[in-house]
């Protein structure tokens, strides 16, 4: 490639030997009070700006009053630096650790908007940019040159500079797609060749490989994703390595997705928009994925309002997007940009794909934080959002929000149904005071109840999928405190049939109360007793296909077990299922038995007990069968 380009700058530096001046030469024509842009992150003229800074730095008087515009400063910004608080003014449209200090002391500005908006603002002249420093690929035989790993609004800031100087990289990668701007809407060309900034996530740790494995439940094969940067999106794309036909629409291409690519797990082939092709809009990675990037036909490199564009976005079947946040709070409000008044980040993209993926047929939105800021002290799930915060995403914003602790659906639910969600998914140590917080804003019931400490902690291990006899397949998992609506809509289903031959009754009522029905089935002490929801998953949705239960008796230390299967999922071996979990998990604490109590006229369940080989004894008294069943032989 060096060769090449040389080749070429040779034959454009004699064609046009006005572009080829010194960098002294150059910078002399930036003015005071000059807007100046920046490429993006990694795409970021680094030999450029440091030039500049050294002329600043040798005639301070030179310039005065410039803007800098960035979107993300990746690399070390000196133009940041309060000693060039008289030349520079840093504005930025998204803040990075470089330009966050500055901001929140007001020494920087920060413009919140969405990326999707940027090149319109460039175009209406809202925005204005006297200089662009951007970097470039080598030109081709006809001067085309590839604007690389940065096309997001770096095309449209080139657009509309009135003077566009570009350093032409032998390592910048020439990309397919939006890509290409001509040498000959270059007004100065610096040839300089130097290794591009590269960007490495934290490595995964145990609560972002939690978040991952929950994310990677809702993703389904032949979705397009989108997915944003840092340790929890590395840790989440990490786990999609068993999907298939997975597509990409993204603003942001990272090493995670390559790695997807080269697994054949991301192939483009069903979407519905750009198949076969992984759209992005900017790049953040190594080295590595650079060059795979190199005229690699399976990309498309787009500027960012159409990678971000909601109608765009909005037309992608099974679009999901999955994105950050720092803070939520319970009625389902967001903020991925601050942290009470503290600036921390930006609008970026995800309010774009987040509302565009909700519109999608088929799309999913999921938002993932940690339940606790990093020194635990504070939970990130709040009864409402820190005073000052920004509410990045608004309650219609969001399908699914996911910690380590599990997976909230709030779309289409009300404000208790969100709350109590969400309060199943925060850290252990935060639930009461949530519940306390929430009774006291009425956003839940003022008698809910709760079994605070580890007895109350959801027991995500138990969690299991089988499948029965005829292949139905079934998520098992513990009852969450969440769960009520859910139960609450299955025993309404029910025939009253069903209903009596359970509970020996008529109910015609099922009422929330702590001594009724629906609270003792989802506020449990674990440590005492156990209820194992069989759910059948369609569509990300849950539905309850029956439970079984047990209550544990401390004097003979057995359990009373009882078992519930819908009446349109009867005969298809989920009663078999979950109470072969049920005696799995029973054994496991050591219980010695069950029993049980069951009509005599309810000949399936009695047969589903004898199924079982238990060491059984029954006693009949008023048309019920008193069961007690030892799991183990015993010796005479």
């Amino acid at each position: 490639m060096a060769e090449e380009r040389e080749d070429h700058l040779d034959r454009f530096k004699r064609l046009y030997p006005e572009k080829f001046i010194s960098e002294e030469a150059l910078f002399g024509r930036v003015r005071r009070g000059n807007s100046i842009f920046i490429g993006t992150a990694c795409g970021e003229p680094q030999h450029l700006m440091n030039a500049f800074i050294r002329y600043v730095e040798n005639a301070s008087h030179a310039i005065y009053g410039a803007q800098i515009l960035h979107v993300w400063t990746l690399g070390v910004a000196p133009y940041a630096d309060e000693k060039f608080r008289k030349n520079f003014r840093h504005n930025s449209f998204f803040i990075s650790d470089s330009s966050r200090s500055l901001v929140n002391k007001g020494l920087a500005d920060y413009t919140p908007t969405f990326l999707s908006e940027i090149p319109d603002l460039f175009r209406r002249g809202i925005i204005t940019i006297d200089v662009a420093l951007v970097q470039l690929s080598p030109p081709d035989a006809d001067g085309l040159m590839s604007l690389g790993v940065s096309v997001d609004i770096v095309k449209s800031a080139i657009e509309h500079a009135k003077l566009v100087v570009a350093q032409v990289n032998d390592r910048m990668p020439r990309v397919r797609g939006d890509s290409l701007v001509d040498i000959r809407d270059i007004d100065v060309v610096i040839p300089y060749d130097e290794p591009l900034l590269e960007y490495t996530p934290d490595p995964p740790g145990d609560i972002t490989e939690k978040i991952g494995k929950y994310v990677a439940r809702i993703v389904q094969d032949g979705d397009t994703i989108q997915v944003g940067y840092g340790t929890i999106p590395n840790a989440i794309l990490s786990h999609l390595a068993g999907k298939h036909d997975l597509g990409v629409h993204t603003e942001l291409l990272s090493d995670g997705i390559i790695d997807l690519m080269k697994q054949g797990v991301v192939t483009n082939a069903r979407k519905t928009l750009d198949r076969k092709k992984t759209v992005v809009s900017f790049c953040m990675g190594s080295r590595a994925t650079y060059e795979f990037l190199h005229n690699n036909p399976a990309f498309e490199f787009r500027p960012i309002d159409y990678t971000n564009s909601i109608f765009v976005i909005g037309r992608q079947a099974n679009m999901t997007a999955i994105n950050t946040a720092l803070e939520i709070d319970l009625t389902g409000q967001a903020t991925a940009e601050s942290i009470g008044e503290l600036f921390y980040s930006g609008v970026g993209g995800q309010a774009d794909f987040m509302r565009g993926s909700a519109l999608a047929p088929g799309g999913k939105s999921i938002l993932t934080l940690r339940s606790t800021s990093t020194d635990q002290s504070r939970s990130r799930i709040v009864p409402s959002l820190s005073t000052g915060a920004s509410a990045t995403l608004i309650r219609g914003d969001l399908h699914y929000v996911v910690t380590e602790y599990g997976t909230a659906y709030l779309h289409g639910k009300n404000i208790r149904e969100r709350a109590m969600s969400l309060i199943a998914i925060a850290h252990p140590r935060f639930r009461p005071w949530l519940i306390e917080q929430a009774r006291s804003r009425g956003l839940i019931y003022h008698d809910q109840a709760f079994i605070p400490g580890e007895a109350g902690e959801y027991p995500e291990w138990l969690e299991t999928y089988r499948s029965t006899r005829t292949g139905l397949q079934l998520f098992l998992r513990p009852v969450k405190i969440s769960d009520e609506d859910l139960i609450k809509g299955f025993l309404y289903r029910l025939s009253d049939k069903s209903i009596y031959t359970r509970y020996f009754v008529n109910m015609l009522h099922m009422p929330h109360d702590i001594h009724d029905i629906l609270q003792r089935y989802v506020v449990l002490d674990f440590s005492k007793e156990m209820l194992i929801l069989a759910i059948v998953e369609r569509q990300g949705m849950e539905e309850v296909a029956g439970f079984g239960q047990y209550i544990i008796e401390a004097d003979t230390h057995t359990a009373k077990a009882a078992f519930l299967v819908g009446d349109d999922w009867q005969n298809r071996g989920v009663g078999t299922v979950l109470l072969e979990y049920l005696t799995e998990i029973a054994k496991k604490e050591g219980l010695l038995g069950f029993s049980a109590m069951v009509l005599k006229e309810n000949t399936p369940m009695l047969r589903l007990f004898e199924r079982m080989n238990f060491q059984t004894r029954k006693e009949l008294e008023y048309g019920v069968y008193n069961l007690t069943m030892g799991f183990y032989k015993r010796e005479h």
